[in-house]
């Protein structure tokens, strides 16, 4: 894969860090607005890439980049991963994938008709993790709810409280709780059940009308999930999955996602149990997971793009942006039913 980077943020940083170890990969080239010139200048010297493009139109008509990866505002994910599309480069869109499911479909029909693939990075969907839950989910018989929690209090809160707007609160650059922090929760229920029926949001909603924090309740066809997601408060995090035989929990962060704890009703004992409460339980079967460490939280989802796109693995390209469709359709639904508008 030879991957130019679109953007000089943060999440562009951590990704040029992340893709280090992965000899396959060949860093090409980086995209940076005028005003951030030397920033691109900076990660280009640190990180050995030889050419740093501010005219994005440049980039696609000169680099020998197959693939771009975009890691810029919210708002610019469309228009920037539609003309990549339309130059014949395959696309890693940073999350959340486009702010509408409209858009989404355009871009997949786009990636249809020249030929290349487009892909959403989201670490969850690139975590052993996630593997080890799709693997004991038939453990915990039929599910009866899922409870997740991502709240982390962010460092441009105060200033929001201040009164300055920055993107992450920003409506018309598609800011808010949902589409930047619930959307870990939302898709790792839609890639262990696929799309609910009905998708809800009950935001707390600030000055501008942004969600500074919310629910969202998913509905599916035999339990209800819900849906934290906050930027205006911490709370410890958590991905929680009950059935009628048993649970799996996440404990932490769920976009990292270091552990998995499963308990299941041992099926060789069919007598109770006493637990420390003095109620009679089942007799439980306990297990703990640990995902591998590796170079960085960022690194196994690059690793799997270069597999993908380098080996024209379709199957696994489409099944991949199916999920982030229906993602993108339950967030819209969600925001929607809220009364959130973006592009104000």
């Amino acid at each position: 894969m030879k991957l130019a980077f679109i953007g000089t943020g943060k999440i562009i940083a951590d990704a040029l860090f992340a893709v280090e170890p992965i000899e396959e990969l060949e860093k090409t080239a980086i995209f940076a607005r005028p005003h951030s010139k030397e920033k691109g200048e900076a990660l280009a010297e640190k990180y050995g890439i030889q050419k740093v493009y501010t005219d994005y139109d440049e980039l696609l008509a000169e680099s020998d980049a197959d693939t771009v990866y975009i890691g810029l505002i919210n708002s610019a994910h469309y228009s920037y991963g539609k003309k990549a599309l339309m130059a014949g480069k395959h696309v890693i869109m940073e999350k959340p994938f486009t702010a509408t499911f409209e858009q989404a479909l355009d871009l997949k029909r786009t990636a249809e008709e020249h030929g290349v693939y487009i892909m959403e990075a989201v670490t969850v969907l690139h975590n052993e993790i996630v593997d080890i839950m799709k693997e004991n989910l038939p453990r915990l018989g039929r599910i009866k709810a899922a409870l997740c929690n991502y709240s982390q209090y962010s460092s441009r809160y105060d200033s929001y409280l201040a009164g300055e707007v920055e993107h992450a609160f920003d409506p018309a650059f598609y800011g808010g709780a949902l589409y930047d922090i619930n959307i870990y929760n939302i898709h790792y229920l839609v890639e262990l059940f696929g799309a609910p029926k009905k998708a809800e949001y009950f935001p707390n909603i600030g000055f501008n009308g942004i969600d500074t924090s919310g629910i969202a309740i998913l509905t599916f066809p035999d339990f209800v999930a819900s849906c934290t997601g906050a930027k205006d408060a911490d709370s410890p995090g958590f991905i929680s999955i009950q059935g009628e035989k048993g649970y799996m929990k996440i404990d932490g962060k769920p976009n990292i996602a270091y552990s998995l704890d499963v308990e299941y009703a041992d099926p060789d004992i069919t007598e109770k149990v006493r637990d420390e409460a003095g109620a009679m339980v089942r007799a439980t079967i306990k297990k703990h997971f640990e995902s591998k460490s590796d170079h960085h939280r960022m690194t196994r989802e690059f690793r799997d793009f270069v597999r993908i796109m380098d080996g024209h693995d379709t199957e696994a390209a489409s099944k991949s942006l199916q999920e982030s469709l229906d993602t993108i359709k339950v967030l819209e639904e969600a925001r929607t039913s809220a009364g959130i508008v973006f592009g104000k």
